[in-house]
């Protein structure tokens, strides 16, 4: 069995992550693609993400691409999770991911309407409130969750989804119906209400970004075309870092693998997989250093982290696995970072990377300050570096 090790892994990071200087691009969707898609539970994510790939890209660029060229899309895909793809992409993490997820939302949905006992039939009635919600934005072209509950009332309805409970309170079904027609396909979450930190979207129908819908792939082979893109991105990795990153089973995982031309390698003793066309060793780029936002794709994008993290973990990650801003030099994890009040990127090490690396790492701090320019942001899941450096 061939073995890749840790050098020729960060090596990849590096050049397929577009991290290393001379990789780096203005092209937000070329950004997008070499990370399969940009995590996005956070909306700064997607800005920084790109902001610490780019040449000279400033936020509007981003802008242009999610709302005005329309060659990326947000959308729920894996681990219900949230995140902007390349519109190429969309008809892969439908089928391979966001419709089965729709089903299980509208299950869970439609339960709680059950429970509160609000009609009888709580799927046909959750049922008709989707097909009435979309006629509204279909009619409108664009409109915010207000706006379509005033069109079609019933999106008022109001569940408590866990009575009793102290930290229950009733809620109206709005969100719920309208994240699950996203989850179908039917629509999709425009410009923000705000800034580009702003997680309060208008919706529009799907066609205004693929005028003819998503096309429909078999899920198998949408799965396969998933599982191919996050392995060029990723790989090599033990299959359990696939099985986590996609939130399917293994035997899931090994389906979607089975049409592949896939290749065992050993990773210091892990066995990992690789394309078979995707042996060759990646030069090393010259030494690079970024400042990458909380929730970065690249962190995110394995379970098993030590080859990059080492020990850095209990202060960079939160209680649920959330990984906040982070500081890399040459492959690794080496500090944190935090936007103060006052625009100050504050950085700590918590290693020793000499001087010249530290020099790369304030350069890269500067640039991280002025792509915020006057824009304050706080993480969504906030982590204990970037709590202290920031009190």
């Amino acid at each position: 069995m061939r073995s890749m090790n840790i050098a020729e892994r960060r090596a990849r990071l590096g050049v397929r992550h577009r991290l290393a200087a001379a990789e780096r691009t203005d092209d937000v969707a070329a950004v997008a693609r070499s990370l399969v898609v940009l995590h996005a539970t956070d909306p700064a994510t997607v800005f920084l993400s790109v902001a610490a790939r780019s040449v000279q890209a400033v936020p509007s660029m981003v802008e242009r691409a999610l709302y005005d060229d329309r060659t990326l899309l947000r959308m729920l895909a894996m681990r219900r999770t949230m995140f902007v793809a390349p519109v190429e992409l969309v008809p892969v993490l439908q089928s391979s991911t966001a419709t089965a997820l729709a089903a299980k939302q509208r299950r869970t949905y439609s339960r709680f309407i059950e429970q509160a006992g609000v009609v009888e039939d709580a799927v046909a009635f959750f049922g008709e409130v989707e097909e009435g919600a979309h006629r509204a934005l279909l009619a409108r072209g664009e409109a915010t969750g207000a706006q379509l509950s005033a069109d079609e009332p019933r999106l008022r309805t109001q569940v408590d989804p866990a009575p009793g409970k102290p930290y229950s309170r009733p809620t109206n079904i709005t969100t719920w119906v309208l994240v699950t027609l996203g989850c179908e396909g039917l629509i999709v979450r425009g410009r923000p209400n705000g800034t580009w930190i702003s997680s309060q979207y208008r919706w529009s129908p799907i066609e205004a970004w693929l005028p003819a819908g998503i096309p429909e792939i078999p899920a198998d082979d949408a799965r396969a075309a998933l599982v191919e893109h996050w392995l060029r991105a990723f790989g090599p990795a033990p299959l359990s870092d696939l099985r986590w990153w996609t939130g399917w089973t293994v035997g899931e995982v090994r389906k979607a693998l089975a049409p592949l031309g896939v290749t065992e390698v050993d990773l210091d003793g892990t066995t990992g997989l690789v394309m078979t066309d995707d042996l060759e060793p990646v030069a090393p780029p010259e030494p690079w250093a970024a400042l990458l936002p909380a929730l970065d794709p690249t962190p995110m994008g394995w379970q098993e982290r030590g080859w990059f993290l080492g020990d850095h973990g209990p202060a960079l990650f939160d209680r649920n696995g959330n990984i906040g801003p982070s500081v890399w030099w040459d492959g690794r994890i080496v500090g944190g970072w935090a936007q103060r009040k006052d625009g100050e990127i504050a950085v700590r090490l918590l290693d020793d990377v000499g001087a010249d690396a530290r020099a790369a790492i304030d350069r890269e701090a500067v640039r991280t300050a002025a792509w915020y320019g006057d824009v304050r942001a706080i993480p969504r899941f906030r982590t204990p570096l970037e709590r202290e450096l920031t009190s």
